[in-house]
C-alpha cells in the first residue's frame, strides 16, 4: 500500500469508526444528562414514611439504621439536612425526606445498556484508557490534517477548505467566549 494522505485517512477512520460512532452518541447523551442521562436513568421511585425527626438526630449511625430499614443495599455517597429536608445520596439511589412530617420519597437510578457504558467512556480515567484516548486524539489530528489533502483542485482546501475550516473554528469560539 502506497503512503498517502488519502490511504492514511481512510484507514485509521476504519480503525477507529466503532469509538468515533460511541464518542458521537456518548457526547450528545452528556450534552442533554440533565433531560436524559444513560448512567442515571430513573428506574424506580418509592415514597417513605418515617417518624418526624429533629435536626440534631441525623447522625451517621441514624444514616446507617435508615440505609438498613429500608433496604437500600448501596453505597452511601453522603447526606445533609437543609431547610428541614434530609437529601442522602446513594451512589444508584437518592433520598428527600421532610423531617417534619417524615414523607419522602427514594428515587433509584439504573444504568441504560450500551448507552451508559458509552458516556462513561468520555468520563473514564483509567490508565489505560487515557493512553488509548491520547491516541485517539493524535488520530483524529491525522485525520483532519490529512483530510485537508485529498482533494484537489477548485475543492482543495487551499481554494475552498480553509473557509469552513475558519467557520469551524470560529464557532466554537463564538459559543466559548460569547454565550457562555
Amino acid at each position: 500500500m502506497k503512503l498517502t494522505a488519502r490511504n492514511t485517512h481512510r484507514d485509521i477512520a476504519y480503525f477507529y469508526v466503532g469509538l468515533i460512532i460511541a464518542f458521537s452518541f456518548s457526547g450528545i447523551f452528556l450534552n442533554h444528562r440533565r433531560t436524559l442521562n444513560p448512567r442515571k436513568y430513573t428506574a424506580d421511585t418509592r415514597e417513605v414514611n418515617i417518624n418526624p425527626v429533629a435536626k440534631e438526630q441525623i447522625t451517621d449511625a441514624y444514616i446507617s439504621k435508615f440505609t438498613s430499614d429500608q433496604g437500600i443495599d448501596d453505597e452511601l455517597r453522603r447526606y445533609q439536612v437543609s431547610e428541614g429536608e434530609l437529601t442522602v445520596s446513594y451512589v444508584n439511589n437518592d433520598v428527600k425526606i421532610d423531617l417534619a412530617i417524615g414523607k419522602g420519597s427514594i428515587v433509584t437510578y439504573r444504568t441504560i445498556p450500551l448507552l451508559g457504558q458509552m458516556t462513561q467512556l468520555h468520563q473514564d480515567t483509567s490508565n489505560w484508557w487515557i493512553y488509548y484516548s491520547d491516541l485517539f486524539g493524535a488520530a483524529m489530528m491525522v485525520i483532519a490534517f490529512t483530510g485537508m489533502f485529498i482533494e484537489k483542485g477548485k475543492n482543495s482546501f487551499r481554494s475552498r477548505g480553509f473557509k469552513l475550516a475558519l467557520i469551524g473554528i470560529i464557532f466554537p469560539l463564538i459559543f466559548l467566549f460569547l454565550l457562555s
